[in-house]
């Protein structure tokens, strides 16, 4: 083959392990024409108003699998790049930490069909005439039910490096961007993938909401496996339900071994331990990667750009030069900005005073914290119930890497199972048996949400170095007492932030799992979610305001005297 030296070196021709190029590159190829061709339906023209043509043929289910996936992609990139700014910010910046983290927990504490109504009319006044708009409006509703966690874990994670890592970049002089990208990420690697999975699983039970948007009286329903599931539901189609689950199943399956397998396998080199990687998943696909000469020379390509900019973004003095000493915080300037976020607060604070005096009234008011206070006790006993369960499950399938590739798909189904489907199954079993709607709507609340801890113990139980593991066999530690000297310490960080989540997902779930409606049953359970859900359909929008405004506090009281005080433990001595 004379022509081909022309375009690939010598040594990648006559490589061994090139034949394998040859075999995979027209696929990788066919992938970034199927992929161009998804994007390319994307910016088709559109007029709101226009019907776009569904149906519910399993033929059509490929193509419905390659839209949501695609969008779901998308929103997961953008939510990588927030978590990486907010968390580079909040860990190193005292000033923004104390506005980026309540901002962060009212953020979380909105409901996603709040920013879906928000933001759709604005994407697509943005891009008139075309269906980008509409496209956008559901990537960014996507997006809002993945980036939080994100944020949250790759926070934890700067906040909790090693001292004695700290201590190295300092010495070495590292700066800002040297420091990010040689210790703070790839300590956070692991965790981060975990939680990249966890939120794509958990952006699948949002694909129905965010594919079918209401806007100017018009319902929008873009391709895609959300809406097949949304007109199925219409149509009650259950044999259609099961195609849209068995597609499902099949696009999980698939991003598994395709994307998420590979990272994490590859990330295992980052585990914090002096003994080797020890044992780690296997990836088919990262093996060959590693053996194809074409994807090799990508990688050193961007190494070496990476490498370019550490060059180009280091410090310019040594560890003996006056400018390498800590700079003193100013006293003067953290009490200035103290006071202009308690200035914030009291504005706030008097615009919510003013709002409830002229538009809903105290008596209301009182009524809606007391709502607030009882799914309240519900969220909490839901998270204590799902710790008791899957913490035990975390730190076995963590602990043993051969259990956790066989389970990281089956885990992953699960949780991208949209929990909404199971609603119809409750009210009837509710009905039948003549339930009480308050104590059985309950686990609706936590069953699409409960994984974010599955997740988050699973990270940081595989993150346990090696050589604390030989040490607690070695001491021979069982029981109770290996238990809250190794497993619960070990997995600590990681707990607080899956109970974060899942604590802010389930005061989001509960809008929809206290008020159930199937056919012409309703069901309805006394909390602070079936007020809003309530209130929404009535179009009430002072009370739905209310109703959100008292849940944003609620999380922010929760987060401030609960989870960020085991943050501060976690932080202080529960972390390696």
């Amino acid at each position: 083959m004379p022509g081909t030296k022309l375009f690939f070196p010598r040594q990648v021709v006559e490589s061994a392990d090139n034949r394998w190029d040859w075999i995979i590159l027209p696929l990788v190829l066919a992938l970034l024409v199927t992929l161009a061709y998804g994007a390319g339906q994307m910016a088709r023209p559109y007029h709101v108003g226009d019907a776009l043509p569904l149906t519910l043929e399993p033929a059509a289910l490929p193509y419905y699998l390659l839209r949501t996936t695609l969008r779901m992609f998308i929103a997961l990139g953008v939510s990588v790049l927030f978590a990486c700014a907010f968390a580079a910010l909040a860990a190193k910046f005292r000033t923004a930490e104390k506005i980026l983290i309540p901002l962060l927990d009212i953020l979380q504490s909105i409901p996603i069909l709040g920013f879906l109504s928000i933001t759709v009319t604005g994407f697509i006044a943005l891009f008139p005439g075309n269906l980008l708009g509409v496209e956008c409006a559901a990537i960014f509703a996507i997006f809002t039910s993945q980036a939080w966690n994100m944020a949250f874990s790759l926070y934890q994670s700067l906040k909790t490096v090693p001292a004695e890592l700290a201590e190295a970049a300092s010495v070495f002089q590292l700066s800002g961007w040297q420091r990010f990208w040689r210790l703070e990420m790839p300590f956070a690697m692991p965790a981060l993938l975990w939680n990249m999975m966890m939120s794509m699983s958990g952006g699948w039970f949002f694909v129905v909401a965010s594919e079918a948007i209401s806007v100017s009286n018009q319902s929008i329903k873009l391709p895609g496996i959300g809406s097949y599931i949304a007109l199925a539901i219409e149509s009650r189609d259950l044999p259609a339900i099961g195609w849209a689950i068995a597609g499902m199943l099949v696009g999980v399956l698939l991003y598994d071994q395709l994307f998420f397998r590979p990272l994490l396998a590859w990330a295992n080199k980052f585990r914090f331990e002096e003994t080797g990687e020890g044992d780690g998943q296997a990836s088919w696909l990262l093996t060959w990667a590693r053996r194809s000469a074409w994807l090799s020379a990508l990688a050193r390509l961007a190494v070496r750009l990476l490498e370019r900019s550490f060059v180009l973004f280091r410090r310019d003095f040594d560890g003996t030069s006056i400018r390498a000493r800590p700079g003193a915080r100013s006293a003067r300037a953290e009490r200035a900005w103290d006071a202009v976020l308690a200035a914030l607060v009291l504005i706030a604070g008097w615009r919510l005073i003013v709002f409830i005096h002229s538009e809903v009234g105290w008596a209301e008011a009182a009524h809606v914290f007391g709502l607030g206070f009882l799914t309240l006790l519900r969220v909490l006993v839901l998270i204590v119930l799902a710790a008791v369960v899957w913490v035990p499950v975390g730190i076995w399938v963590g602990m043993n890497p051969r259990i956790s590739s066989r389970v990281q798909a089956l885990a992953q189904f699960l949780a991208a199972f949209p929990a909404n489907l199971m609603f119809p199954i409750a009210v009837v079993l509710i009905v039948r048996w003549r339930l009480n709607p308050e104590i059985w709507l309950s686990p609706l609340m936590i069953f699409g949400t409960q994984w974010y801890l599955l997740f988050n113990v699973i990270a940081g139980a595989s993150g346990v170095p090696t050589e604390l593991r030989f040490a607690a066999r070695n001491l021979d530690l069982k029981g109770w007492l290996k238990w809250r000297r190794y497993y619960l310490p070990a997995i600590f960080p990681s707990f607080v932030t899956g109970a974060i989540t899942a604590s802010g997902g389930s005061w989001n779930a509960s809008i929809v799992s206290e008020y159930v409606t199937w056919g012409d049953t309703t069901l309805q359970a006394h909390g602070l979610g079936s007020y809003i859900a309530e209130m929404t359909a009535g179009g009430d929008f002072p009370r739905i305001a209310l109703g959100i405004g008292v849940m944003c506090v609620y999380v922010m009281g929760l987060n401030h005297f609960v989870w960020r005080r085991l943050y501060r433990l976690a932080e202080d001595r529960m972390h390696f």
